[in-house]
């Protein structure tokens, strides 16, 4: 990771080209993966069955890049791409009812210029927010095996590299353990133990310079049950903008290495929000 490196040691402030030439490379790959012969093997499948209410879509049937603004300080994590939403369109969170959920909530934040994402070329953009995914290909009953999500870790690790956010928001525990599972290989901290997902907690991992929000992730099973509400994703949102606005932009990277240091270990700190 040579010039990952080396990005390292310059300035917050060179965003852009270079986070979107970064970004373009990366996404180019993820299209191109074939790591997991099982997603590979179910994407494909679902991309020619289709459903019958999109039988006149051509389904996307790749791995979904990363979705947003190249310059984003929130970097937002959920869990795979759905089968007959991302994996249709393309792009993250959209032709599905999750996005409908998540994208009126960011709108109505201030994180997006619209409410809706119905295809690539609907005019979503997002302000201050780039979305990516836990694992990046349709899985099976919306579950992809760990050594899937490990196969996917390493586009996930480079795209905080690039973007070094200030803050993260985890749709949900996966996404959330896929995070905290890229810090500990950093070396940022020791386990995953002691940083409970709950929806509302916050964690502050000064020596990475970012702050880690959980919510839960907007499937129908949670905003259809009642479980998920707009209000409960706008509360948080409002910390997250709040933190975002007030909070000194300090995030220099994850530490590279994989020893975790006394001093690391000493100084993680650990703060919930309302639940």
């Amino acid at each position: 990771m040579p010039a990952l490196r080396a990005a390292k040691s310059c300035r917050r402030e060179l965003h852009m080209p270079e986070n979107s030439e970064l970004l373009r490379v990366l996404n180019d790959e993820i299209v191109a993966c074939r790591k997991c012969p099982r997603l590979v093997e179910y994407r494909e499948h679902v991309a020619l069955e289709k459903r019958l209410a999109y039988r006149d879509w051509t389904y996307w049937g790749k791995p979904v890049p990363g979705f947003g603004d190249p310059r984003a300080q929130l970097l937002i994590v959920g869990l795979a791409p759905g089968a007959h939403g991302s994996n249709r369109t393309g792009r993250m969170f959209t032709g599905d009812r999750s996005g409908v959920f998540l994208y009126q909530a960011l709108y109505d934040a201030g994180f997006a210029n619209q409410p809706s994402a119905l295809n690539c070329d609907d005019g979503l953009r997002l302000k201050n927010v780039y979305i990516a995914a836990a694992a990046r290909c349709a899985p099976p009953d919306n579950k992809p095996l760990p050594s899937e999500l490990l196969n996917c870790r390493g586009y996930l690790e480079r795209e905080i590299d690039i973007l070094r956010p200030k803050a993260v928001l985890a749709l949900g525990k996966i996404g959330w353990d896929v995070f905290l599972g890229i810090l500990k290989h950093r070396g940022a901290i020791p386990a995953r133990v002691g940083y409970r997902f709950a929806h509302g907690a916050e964690v502050d991992f000064p020596e990475a310079g970012l702050r880690l929000f959980g919510v839960y992730h907007p499937s129908q099973q949670n905003t259809q049950t009642g479980l998920l509400t707009p209000a409960m994703y706008a509360k948080v949102l409002r910390r997250v903008r709040r933190f975002l606005e007030l909070e000194p932009r300090l995030n220099t990277g994850l530490p590279e290495g994989t020893e975790c240091t006394e001093k690391r270990k000493n100084t993680l700190t650990q703060r919930r929000g309302g639940h």
